[in-house]
């Protein structure tokens, strides 16, 4: 048992170093390929177009003492100290908003991209260019990109213009309006370009001319927003181009549109404030007015100069309920306008904030209500009412207006009741000082009413100037960290990774093909499958590949590696013999060379295994006995065809074999006997007592007698001659022989159907031969160099 695992796990590591041998000894492809893999990368490096990342940094702030900050509702609750993730990540989906990047494309006429064509590859063109184009009139019907267009300049004055469908070329003035199918265009120069360059040198431009949407959405996917970190309000963004100038332009305006954008709405909340002042001021101001005209004409109708200072120890005690009620009477005044501004007001219409209305969460659920109504009218900016988010937003804002209102009502109530007992408290005072002429009375509501109203408009006068400061100093919301800045590598291509991919492929490429090829390959290569299949039966010989120009039959001192590879045959054939008995030792040694099918080469093998013992100063006999398709007379041309076994078979009452034997030209020590005529029953001549006499004269006169036989798979005769070898020759060819035909062989002696087989591996090519290529030279010639062995694999 456990030699039988020693024997699986040594086949095992035969199979794995015969794998790594099968690509090892095609090592001049992988070389190759890699090299052309490698020329590959280098020329698609030479003409790529590199990519460079650009960046900018900017941070979003937060802006919590602002009274216009969006977050202004939660000051109460002290949630202002950082922005919240939901509101970071709005800010967010806001730079790559629709309308800020379509701002942007606009702002630097990304809209129109300008080419040089070379004979390889195609460069664009941005800041370098020898004119400027200009659209007079888009099309509406331009809605992603226009047929492109060539501009050649010819001097700082004119220039031709043509495109793919009209070649013909049509020259024009710098500033003129050009009609073309996308709109009237107008090509100015630009000087600079063409004094450096001259027009001499210029190459033709063509241009490409999209709509601001499509390039808006272009860039709008090509820009990443990325936060810093998980606690941070610092966002990275970047864009990839391989014009690195042009991505940071495309960056900077970006954080420019938004800031402005940012502004912009801020801007709203306060001019929509100053605006709703304004108005307050100028009722005031005519309130106010006349009630300082009132107080001059009762003191006139009156004749007051002076007020009575009766009473005034009740009118001191009662100092602190007026002053309280005077500031009731403005907060209920307030509350009153507020809440006709909020129920007349639109749900696109903004409340004043910061008026001084001193009501619990008014202050708060008015900036939170601006708030809403930015964030509908921006996103109503690009959509429609029917907009989910904007239905949501209208939800929320009449919920809170009702918020609002309900807020101001109570707020109402409560100055009204306040009012109510300072009245009350007033009224028990005045019924202590009823000696104060009623004059001084009337006079002192006058006063009061002045007081009141002078009072608001003081008031308003203070937000206004508040509200314009504001407005004046308004900042970015973001704030640059760092503007756009390009890495000096670019990110495509990469060479390192180019070339390793480039080095991997162009090694990945033979060994797929080899491995493909070995996969789907059904032919027997080499010895180290046979010996693996065959076990007990031994290869006592491996015949090399011939190439065209090679000799198929082997010479006296021969020293090529046929000639060798038939010595060691030779040799090994000696061992086949060692258990033979001393009276077949006396004898000849009958040697039967056969194969599965034709075109095996076992002829091959049986006559110059016949010349190598007859070399070696045997008598040798070489004996046709593939009788039905005779191959042996092809290598003896001198020699004419004769009479042989059929003949001698045929007529059982001839004396001799030797009268069929014929000497060869080759050797004095071999001799030939043909297959003769081909018979119409070649398996029952074979049955004949003629055989057995023949192979017993000619064992007795000749130290070998080789038989060229039939091929086993596809005739009988050579089964109905087998007992008459000592030794059978199975001859399997390299690269013809299926793998599936060596199980016929073998199960043939399971059988008992050959006997004292030995395999004979024809046709072996020189990676194969030999365990391998690197002992395939013959011994003491000199071994091929490197540059030799390379051209020689091909």
């Amino acid at each position: 048992m456990e030699d039988s695992q020693n024997m699986a796990q040594e086949s095992h590591e035969i199979t794995l170093r015969e794998q790594i041998e099968l690509y090892t000894r095609n090592w001049v492809w992988f070389v190759l390929f890699a090299i052309m893999a490698l020329l590959a990368s280098f020329i698609y490096l030479r003409y790529a177009t590199p990519i460079y990342k650009s960046t900018a940094t900017i941070l979003i702030k937060d802006e919590k003492n602002s009274s216009l900050s969006e977050l202004a509702a939660f000051q109460d609750l002290g949630l202002t100290g950082s922005m919240n993730q939901s509101g970071f990540e709005n800010e967010l989906l806001i730079l790559k908003s629709k309308t800020i990047t379509e701002r942007v494309a606009k702002e630097l006429n990304l809209d129109i991209r300008y080419y040089s064509e070379g004979n390889i590859s195609t460069t664009e063109r941005y800041k370098n260019v020898p004119f400027r184009i200009t659209i007079l009139s888009p099309p509406d019907s331009l809605k992603y990109s226009s047929p492109p267009f060539y501009v050649s300049t010819i001097s700082d004055k004119k220039f031709e213009l043509w495109d793919d469908e009209i070649m013909e070329k049509t020259e024009y003035n710098f500033g003129k309006r050009i009609a073309l199918p996308i709109g009237n265009i107008m090509i100015t120069p630009n000087l600079d370009i063409l004094k450096r360059e001259g027009t001499e040198h210029l190459t033709p431009i063509r241009v490409e001319i999209s709509s601001i949407s499509a390039i808006g959405g272009y860039y709008r996917q090509g820009i990443g927003v990325e936060q810093m970190g998980d606690l941070s309000s610092v966002i990275q963004l970047s864009l990839t181009s391989p014009i690195p100038q042009k991505a940071e332009d495309i960056l900077n305006e970006l954080i420019r549109q938004y800031n402005q954008d940012a502004m912009d709405d801020r801007n709203m909340v306060a001019e929509n404030t100053a605006e709703f002042i304004k108005g307050r001021l100028e009722i005031i101001t005519k309130e106010l007015d006349s009630v300082e005209t009132g107080k001059v004409d009762f003191k006139q109708e009156n004749r007051l100069t002076d007020i009575a200072v009766e009473g005034e120890m009740f009118l001191n005690n009662a100092s602190e309920y007026y002053k309280r009620l005077v500031d009731v009477e403005m907060q209920l005044e307030l509350v009153r306008t507020m809440t006709d501004y909020v129920r007349k007001g639109t749900e696109s219409d903004l409340l004043p904030t910061n008026l001084g209305v001193e009501a619990e969460g008014v202050a708060s659920a008015i900036a939170s209500y601006n708030q809403l109504v930015l964030q509908r009218n921006r996103i109503l900016a690009s959509s429609t009412e029917r907009n989910p988010a904007v239905v949501d937003l209208n939800t929320q804002i009449a919920s809170l207006k009702g918020t609002i209102l309900g807020s101001l009502f109570n707020a109402k109530t409560s100055l009204e009741i306040a009012k109510s007992d300072l009245r009350s408290q007033e009224n028990n005072i005045g019924s202590k000082i009823m000696s104060i002429p009623s004059k001084e009375k009337t006079f002192r509501s006058i006063t009061r009413q002045q007081n009141v109203k002078e009072a608001l408009y003081l008031y308003l006068l203070q937000k206004r100037e508040e509200n314009a400061i504001s407005l004046a100093v308004t900042t970015p919301k973001a704030k640059v960290v760092d503007y756009a800045y390009t890495m000096r590598a670019p990110v495509f291509p990469r060479n390192n990774i180019v070339i390793l991919i480039a080095l991997i492929i162009g090694l990945l490429i033979p060994f797929g093909f080899i491995y493909l090829k070995n996969l789907i390959d059904n032919k027997i290569r080499h010895r180290g499958y046979i010996e693996r299949r065959a076990n007990t039966i031994p290869v006592v010989g491996e015949i090399p590949q011939l190439l065209r120009t090679d000799s198929e039959i082997i010479e006296k001192n021969d020293r090529s590696i046929l000639a060798e590879s038939f010595r060691i045959l030779r040799t090994n054939l000696e061992y086949l013999y060692v258990n033979n008995s001393e009276e077949n030792e006396n004898r000849g040694r009958t040697i039967f060379v056969t194969s599965t099918i034709k075109g095996e080469g076992k002829t091959l093998v049986a006559y110059n295994l016949a010349l190598t013992l007859a070399y070696s100063g045997a008598r040798v006999v070489i004996v046709g006995g593939d009788v039905r398709n005779p191959k042996l007379h092809r290598y003896t041309p001198g020699i004419p065809y004769k009479n042989g076994v059929v003949e001698f078979l045929v007529n059982e009452n001839e004396p001799s074999v030797f009268d069929y034997i014929v000497p060869s030209e080759e050797n004095p020590n071999l001799s030939l006997l043909f297959s003769g005529t081909i018979p119409p029953n070649p398996a029952e001549l074979w049955m004949r007592s003629g055989t057995k006499k023949m192979f017993a004269e000619l064992k007795q006169n000749f130290d070998y007698v080789i038989v060229d036989t039939a091929p086993c798979m596809l005739v009988t005769d050579t089964f109905l001659i087998q007992k008459y070898a000592d030794v059978t020759l199975y001859v399997v060819r390299a690269g013809f022989t299926e793998k599936r035909l060596l199980e016929f062989p073998l199960e043939s002696v399971k059988t008992k159907k050959l006997d004292r087989m030995a395999f004979v591996l024809n046709d072996v090519s020189e990676a194969n031969y030999g365990y391998g290529n690197k002992y395939s030279y013959i011994y003491g010639a000199k071994e091929p160099t490197l540059w030799e062995r390379f051209k020689k694999s091909f």
